[in-house]
Order: structure tokens, then C-alpha cells, then sequence
């Protein structure tokens, strides 16, 4: 049996899961809801502030959502009682980005701003580190979509092997290689 699949879930004090027909679940917190629509062979069960998933059977497809039907529930208790975050730092002379409104300004060495602006539930933030980088907080209580418009903004200018420049991820390490050798 998967060892994620049959972890129980705690819902902490301040949360409210409503599991409804056709596996529905939404869960209501101090940061907002979140609702999702898991697939019907999964059997979800709260008691006593205790959410359970079970599985019908052993077949390869069953095990493999049983895992993930829990993981994702537990990440959406998570996400509306703490949030998810991520952060991104842009390395490299002239790169930077700044906050207009809502919407994130880059300038990543093209010929125009790049302009990045957030989606429903995702908020910004600009800040500059020792280094003088600029570096953009990404927050929301979606995980996925966090980390999707995380992988979006890198992808604007991904970090480069030789000198390291672009967007990368805050602790990213880059592989480096060796540039040209003269004679």
C-alpha cells in the first residue's frame, strides 16, 4: 500500500473541508478556498478533523492516484492556512525588475520591458538582495499555480551556463561550464 496514499490528513482549527458527490472537495481557510475534483474510484473521508483516502483495489492505475489524490489534498489544507512561495532572483548587469501597479517590469537585456502580470489568487513582490539583484516574491495559496508562474517568469530568460545571468530560482545552483580557451 502507498506509504503517502494512507497518511492521514489533520485538518488544523480554522479549516473546513466539505467533501461533496463526486469527489469535490473544497476546503475553506484563513487565506481563501480552494476546490478540486478528484477521480471517483478514490474514497475520501473526514472524521474527527481526520481525512482519510483509500484506494478500491491494487491495479497499477489505483495506486498510482491513491498517492497523489492525498498529497493534493493535504497541499490545499496547506496552502489555505500558510500559502506557498516562491522566490526568484535576476542575476546580471542591467537586469532588474520593478513593480508597476500589480504587474512585474523586467528588463532582461531584449530590446523591450518584459511584462509579467499576476493571475487570480497570485500577489508580487520586487525586492534587492545584498548582491544588489533584484529578486521577485511569488505568493498564492495554489501550489501549483505558484510554481507555474514561478516556471513562466524563468523561463523569460533562463539562467545561461557561462556567466550565469537570467532568472533563476533563489538557491538555484547553476551548472557552469568552461568559455573559450585562447592559444
Amino acid at each position: 500500500m502507498s506509504r503517502i496514499g494512507r497518511a492521514p490528513i489533520t485538518v488544523p482549527a480554522g479549516v473546513t473541508v466539505t467533501i461533496g458527490a463526486g469527489n469535490v472537495v473544497t476546503v475553506k481557510g484563513p487565506k481563501g478556498t480552494l476546490t478540486n475534483t478528484f477521480n471517483t474510484n478514490m474514497t475520501i473521508e473526514q472524521k474527527d478533523g481526520v481525512i482519510t483516502v483509500a484506494r478500491p483495489n491494487d491495479e497499477k492505475e489505483s495506486r498510482a492516484i491513491h498517492g497523489l489524490t492525498r498529497t493534493l489534498i493535504n497541499n490545499m489544507v496547506v496552502g489555505v492556512t500558510e500559502g506557498y512561495a516562491k522566490q526568484l532572483e535576476i542575476v546580471g548587469v542591467g537586469y532588474r525588475a520593478e513593480m508597476q501597479g500589480t504587474k512585474i517590469n523586467m528588463n532582461l537585456g531584449y530590446s523591450h520591458p518584459v511584462v509579467i502580470e499576476p493571475v487570480d489568487g497570485i500577489k508580487f513582490a520586487v525586492s534587492t538582495n545584498q548582491s544588489g539583484n533584484s529578486v521577485i516574491d511569488i505568493t498564492g495559496i495554489d501550489k501549483q499555480v505558484v510554481g507555474q508562474v514561478a516556471a513562466e517568469i524563468r523561463s523569460k530568460r533562463p539562467p545561461e551556463p557561462y556567466k550565469g545571468k537570467g532568472v533563476k530560482y533563489t538557491g538555484e545552483r547553476i551548472r557552469r561550464k568552461a568559455g573559450k580557451t585562447g592559444k
